[in-house]
């Protein structure tokens, strides 16, 4: 995993207001911690931050150029506004080259299982520990060709040569169950709507039908 240099400006102003005020400049609020250093409140430009952690994946490792001194961050958190898609505020915590951490990385599932089957993601991340200039930006797993029945632990996984998995080796990760019919599904929809109460209108059957026609048709002689 490489890393991506930014310039950060030291903020000495806290609270909503001040928050809004630096994004209304197109930065972003952030927080570096941890590993003996007091917090260091920053200031990141909004659009090279944004690409840097859409590039480095959900564990992006980014060197924050804080008065001339870079200080290597992973990021921890990121805050959304959940209407806007914009970043509101980041949390990284601070790290070492060579130091190793533990970090969730995203599980990808990749190829077609067998037909008639439905793959499902039972946990889309597993728990590695890793260098923190190597993290995997996600782990791949194929389902190709795979039959109902199959399930893929996280012991299962392949894990690249540095990273450790923290992850209990027997959580299912992946799924492949047989796809249900069109009528399991509509056994279920029934039960479903029996439980709150829900009454389907029975149809009238053919012979129902055409009684009540022919009942129609007399009515109309007389």
């Amino acid at each position: 995993m490489s890393s991506e240099k930014i310039a950060a400006e030291v903020r000495s102003e806290f609270g909503k207001g001040a928050a809004r005020r630096i994004r209304r400049e197109n930065k972003i609020p952030a927080v570096v911690y941890g590993n003996g250093i007091d917090p260091i409140h920053v200031t990141l430009p909004g659009h090279q931050t944004m690409l840097a952690l859409k590039h480095g994946g959900a564990n992006a490792l980014l060197e924050l150029d804080v008065d001339g001194a870079v200080q290597l961050a992973l990021t921890k958190h990121i805050q959304v506004d959940p209407l806007r898609r914009v970043i509101e505020h980041v949390d990284f915590v601070a790290v070492k080259r060579g130091e190793k951490v533990t970090v969730d990385v995203p599980v990808t599932v990749v190829g077609d299982a067998a037909p008639e089957t439905l793959v499902v993601t039972e946990n889309a991340t597993v728990q590695l520990e890793a260098e923190a200039t190597h993290i995997p930006e996600a782990l791949e797993v194929s389902v190709e060709g795979a039959e109902a029945g199959t399930q893929i632990t996280a012991g299962d996984l392949e894990i690249p040569s540095g990273s450790t998995l923290v992850t209990e080796a027997d959580v299912l990760v992946v799924n492949v169950t047989a796809a249900q019919t069109a009528e399991e599904v509509e056994a279920e929809l029934a039960e479903a709507e029996a439980e709150v109460g829900i009454e389907r209108d029975e149809p009238e059957d053919e012979a129902g039908a055409e009684a009540s026609s022919d009942d129609e048709a007399s009515s109309d002689d007389e």
